[in-house]
This record gives structure tokens, C-alpha cells and sequence, in this order.
């Protein structure tokens, strides 16, 4: 179970403890994924510490048409052929939602959350995409509370409102506002719930002052160049009420950058970049992604250069079990995002730019191209003692040295991009 911290900008567990989500999105999991399938990924998943599964019950890929690996459909037809939220097709053996629970149960007893979008937002906001628009208020409530009453016996549960889409009429706050309502009857209370936007915006912008919303989340996305996600942690931790945030998607590894493989696609080093200024940037969790795993790719194309369980292994996932060592041995509720942590680099560029946060008695840096700077002395409270640093590609310690001006660097270790590292300096 997931609370909110006495601080209001972190997670934590039941017993206190500082909880940052590391997630994945496996959108499709439900739809697309047998059994068998299911706990490969699972198992895959929590061997490398990933503590946090996103999945979309009425799924974007044809999911209320195109029937899962058991032949079934998740809703009936209304009267006008359509299907219809308040009518769950339940009939037979082995219904669509028993797959849910069959998911369900098997992420908790790995002690994975899974945070659950009811449906992917062309449901109810069909900007782009299959849909069709299904939701009025009246049945989003009645699906919302019929979908948490069934849940609710869980414990690993985290609720996704949106799905990729903004809110820009009328209809769209009455929809989210209903749902909303209905998963609040029907688990009493007991989820936190959130909201999924659409690429380079926030939840914030929509719903930051609803009593729903526990916690932002923001999509910094695929896109080159974009918003970095550090200023987009930075806004939302601005803003009142006091809320945590998260990034709930960045921009995946093997992902064609903006959507044209052209262009190339983000690798490993642009997906650890964005964790790590995430972390240090004060949210409460963050999202990896992979362009195959989340469509459950069967194949490889120009678009889809992997299929999903070959996907699995590739290296960003890999290195998130040293996030996951780094997050776990380093209570995140400590730390104090520095924005003028360094003199010597451009703090507007999007790739370089170096994140500190400061704790009680050191500091954590991600330095993204492994570059000397010029520490600003301000930061410190007190003369520096140590400073020590380590590859986040693969958890192996790096020489690093400190000159006198405060001027850390790497000795015989190339600059660049593929060259980022944490540094710790305790004084």
C-alpha cells in the first residue's frame, strides 16, 4: 500500500518508508500477453528492481475490438452495438477480467505495484487514435466503481486516470471527474490515484487542484529536442497545494526520436540521463519504457526494431537494478534539488547540463557527460571531505579527483555523451 509522505512530496509505504517508483509501461499486458507471457515479463521485471507496472485495462491497440490471448473481449454491446462501459462481459470461463486478476495477483505476490489506467484515454477523448468515445459520465462512474469494487481486495494498486490524452472540453473534466468518483466508491479510498497526459505536459495542468488527484505526473516524452524534465519536476513541485510528481513516461529506449526512425532512435545513455535528472530533481518516481514492450511487438520493423522479450534485456533496462540499489540505500525524502550546482556549464542546455541534490551531510550529482565543473561553494555548507562516483550503465566505481577551485573530474576517462556518472561529495 501507498501513502503519501508527511513531506507531500514523496511516496512511502505503510510502515514509513520512502517508496520512489520505478516503473515500466507494459501498456498492453493485459490485452495482448498470456498467461505465461505475463509472468516472464513479471519475473524479468522484478530480478532487475522495478517496483512499479503500468497497464491499461481498456487498451489502445484495438482493445475493445480485437480480443485477447483467451478470445475475449473486455465489454458487451449496448443497444446501439457499441460497447458499453457498464456492461463488463463476464460470461463463460475465464473472462477478460479474470486475466486482469491473474496479473494482478501475480505482480503482488513479486511485490510489484501495478498502476492501472481503466482505460486508454481515445476512450473518452478520441483526439487521435481508434477509440471510439465510449465514456459519458454516467457509465464512467458506474465502470470506475465496478472496476475498484472488483480490485479492491488487492494491495498493489495505484490508479491512472488519462491515457494520453489532455482535458480540452467541457466533457472530457465531466468523464475523468465521474470515473474518478466511481474508483473512490468503489475501493472506499484505499488506492492513490493519478492522471496520465499527453507528451510534454502534466497532470498539473488539468487536475492539480482536485481532490482526486494524490500525486502529478508528467509524460517529458519522445521528442528531441523537448521541455527537459528536470523543469517540469521543478514546476510542479512549485505549485499549491504541495503534491509529489513523477515522470510516468519518458522517452523509451529504441524509440524513433519524434516518431521517425530517420532520425535515429533514444538508446540507453538518453534513457539513464532522464532517470537520474529525474531522481535528482526531487520526484517521486520515474518510468522507463521500451518501444517494443509496451505494444507487446511480436515482430522487429524499421518502427519496432525489437520484439518485446528480446526487449526485455536490452541495457537501460539492465541498469535500472543500479537505480534501484541507489534509490533503496538513499532515503529521496532527503534530498533538496540544487538548480546552481555547478559554475562552469550552460544551465539552459538540454543535454548537458549537470543535477545536484543536496542531503544532510553530501550531495549527489549526475554529471551526463562526464565534463569537469566547478563546483559553486555556496551549495556546500562546509568544506568538501570525499567525493567518490560510479557509472549508473553498469554500477562499476570510477576514479574521480577534486582540485583545489572545487573542480571535480575523471582522470584517464573520456568526455562525452555515453560518459555520464554520479558523483557523491560528503563534507
Amino acid at each position: 500500500m501507498l501513502k503519501i509522505h508527511p513531506d507531500r512530496r514523496h511516496l512511502t509505504d505503510e510502515t514509513g518508508r520512502t517508496v520512489y517508483l520505478i516503473g515500466d509501461t507494459a501498456w498492453e499486458l493485459f490485452h495482448c500477453m498470456s498467461r505465461e507471457e505475463v509472468l516472464r515479463y513479471l519475473d524479468c521485471r522484478a530480478e532487475q528492481k522495478f517496483n512499479f507496472i503500468q497497464c491499461v485495462v481498456l487498451a489502445e491497440r484495438g482493445g475493445l475490438t480485437e480480443p485477447n490471448a483467451y478470445g475475449r473481449l473486455p465489454l458487451l454491446p449496448g443497444d446501439d452495438g457499441i460497447p458499453d462501459p457498464a456492461r463488463p462481459d463476464l460470461g463463460g470461463g475465464y473472462s477478460y477480467f479474470d486475466h486482469v486478476e491473474f496479473a494482478v495477483s501475480a505482480a503482488e505476490a513479486r511485490g510489484l505495484r501495478m498502476g492501472i489506467l481503466p482505460t486508454w484515454g481515445d476512450k473518452f477523448n478520441c483526439l487521435w487514435g481508434g477509440g471510439p468515445e465510449i465514456f459519458t459520465p454516467e457509465n464512467a462512474f458506474t465502470y470506475g466503481k465496478w472496476l475498484a469494487g472488483r480490485l479492491k481486495h488487492h494491495d498493489n494498486i495505484v490508479w491512472i486516470l488519462g491515457g494520453d490524452r489532455p482535458m480540452t472540453e467541457e466533457k472530457h473534466f465531466a468523464v475523468v471527474d465521474a470515473m474518478a468518483a466511481g474508483l473512490r466508491a468503489g475501493d472506499g479510498g484505499k488506492f492513490l490515484m493519478t492522471y496520465h497526459p499527453m507528451g510534454g505536459q502534466s497532470s498539473s495542468a488539468y487536475a492539480h487542484g482536485k481532490d482526486w488527484l494524490d500525486f502529478n505526473m508528467f509524460q517529458s516524452g519522445h521528442g528531441w529536442p523537448t521541455t527537459p524534465s528536470q523543469d517540469m519536476a521543478a514546476h510542479d513541485r512549485s505549485l499549491s497545494p504541495v503534491k509529489p510528481t513523477m515522470d510516468g513516461e519518458q522517452r523509451y529506449e529504441d524509440h524513433p526520436v519524434n516518431f521517425e526512425p530517420e532520425k535515429g532512435y533514444f538508446d540507453a545513455c538518453d534513457v539513464r540521463v532522464t532517470m537520474w535528472r529525474n531522481l535528482f530533481s526531487g520526484t517521486a518516481g520515474n518510468t522507463y519504457g521500451h518501444h517494443a514492450v509496451w505494444c507487446v511487438s511480436r515482430g522487429s520493423s524499421r518502427y519496432f526494431p525489437n520484439d518485446w522479450e528480446t526487449a526485455l534485456r536490452r541495457p537501460a533496462a539492465e541498469s535500472v537494478r543500479h537505480f534501484a540499489r541507489f534509490t533503496e540505500e538513499n532515503d529521496c525524502a532527503f534530498f533538496d534539488p540544487v538548480r546552481d550546482a555547478v559554475l562552469d556549464n550552460d544551465p539552459g542546455a538540454n543535454y548537458v547540463a549537470a543535477v545536484l541534490v543536496r542531503g544532510e551531510n553530501r550531495s549527489h550529482l549526475l554529471s551526463p557527460c562526464g565534463l569537469p565543473e566547478r563546483l559553486n561553494p555556496a551549495v556546500f555548507p562546509d568544506p568538501i571531505k570525499a567525493v567518490r562516483a560510479f557509472q549508473p550503465s553498469d554500477g562499476a566505481e570510477i576514479p574521480v579527483k577534486i582540485r583545489g577551485d572545487g573542480t571535480y573530474f575523471f582522470p584517464h576517462r573520456p568526455c562525452g555523451r555515453g560518459q555520464d556518472a554520479v558523483v557523491t561529495v560528503e563534507w
